[in-house]
């Protein structure tokens, strides 16, 4: 781990997040709770529709829910001030995952970059603006004159830069990177993630990362929250979540992850997680740790076993 102290920054107390009403209402997220530690990166993975993005955009805000997020201590879902609402708007940053449509194709790179500036700091002169854009273009790898130009300009990498560069603006605290590099060509994915882990170490940033590729997970993550249907079914250390997953569903996922070794991906046995054979984990509904900083959803006999063998 990065953080020996352990200093929670936010944490999400049984969220509940509900689509619709009456006979229509769908719950896409049942009574999740986890803890994010400061200057960590902390990963959340399941499949497409498994409820990975709603947790994050809940707590950003962007959708009401039942339960409770806090930042540094502080109730920042529900209602809350306007000084508050401020506050989290600056320190709470989220880049998002399709590079081509998060950026407003009308608007110039300097505008993209610095409009969440301007509504949170007013008052700010052309030069101290354009300085502050300058710089930050420069710590994401792009030229300061890339500023007069606009988003259809660039490749899907350097537009993924710029939004980046409109979340590091705001000198924010916590970023929530919902599948950054997913649509991203695989020759640059690698130099996103490296850049992600160097502003990381630079400004002593915290992460939740959402993503489906475990493999690139275990390249960034501190601990991973596994996902499944809407509830969190497994959270671990990622090394020890790679070396002893509990979980089917685990298993099921880590098991689909390529192999560079032709001979050994040859020989691999591809689980694959069916409900019906595993009954007894689908209404499993106790969340327990059964080792240190190791928690598993299942019923209570399974966590008893597993406390006790672990």
């Amino acid at each position: 781990m990065k953080n020996e102290k352990k200093e929670v920054l936010v944490s999400v107390k049984d969220m509940r997040v509900t689509f619709g009403r009456g006979r229509k209402a769908f719950e896409a997220v049942h009574g999740v709770s986890f803890d994010i530690y400061k200057g960590e990166t902390f990963g959340l993975v399941g499949e497409s529709g498994s409820g990975k993005t709603t947790i994050g955009r809940a707590i950003i805000r962007m959708y009401p829910i039942q339960g409770e997020v806090l930042y540094n201590g502080e109730r920042i879902s529900g209602k809350i001030s306007r000084e508050l609402d401020k506050k989290v708007i600056q320190q709470i940053q989220m880049i998002f995952q399709d590079p081509m449509a998060s950026l407003n194709e009308r608007a110039k790179v300097s505008y993209i970059v610095s409009e969440g500036l301007l509504n949170i700091q007013k008052g700010l002169s052309k030069e101290e603006i354009k300085r502050r854009v300058d710089e930050v273009l420069l710590e994401v790898g792009l030229l300061p004159e890339f500023s007069s130009r606009f988003p259809h300009e660039f490749s899907g990498g350097q537009r993924q830069r710029i939004g980046i560069a409109r979340a590091l603006i705001m000198e924010p605290s916590f970023i929530i990177a919902d599948e950054p590099i997913s649509a991203l060509d695989v020759s640059i994915r690698a130099q996103v993630l490296n850049l992600l882990s160097d502003l990381q170490e630079r400004r002593g940033l915290t992460y939740l990362f959402i993503a489906h590729d475990l493999s690139v997970m275990r390249f960034i993550c501190d601990r991973i929250a596994v996902i499944q249907k809407g509830r969190i079914v497994e959270l671990a250390e990622t090394e020890k979540l790679f070396a002893h997953p509990i979980h089917p569903y685990t298993r099921a996922l880590l098991s689909a992850i390529p192999m560079p070794n032709p001979e050994v991906e040859r020989d691999k046995v591809l689980r694959v997680y069916d409900p019906e054979k595993y009954s007894k984990w689908e209404h499993g509904h106790t969340w327990g740790e059964i080792e240190p900083g190791h928690w598993l959803l299942a019923d209570d006999e399974t966590i008893r076993h597993y406390r006790e063998t672990l």
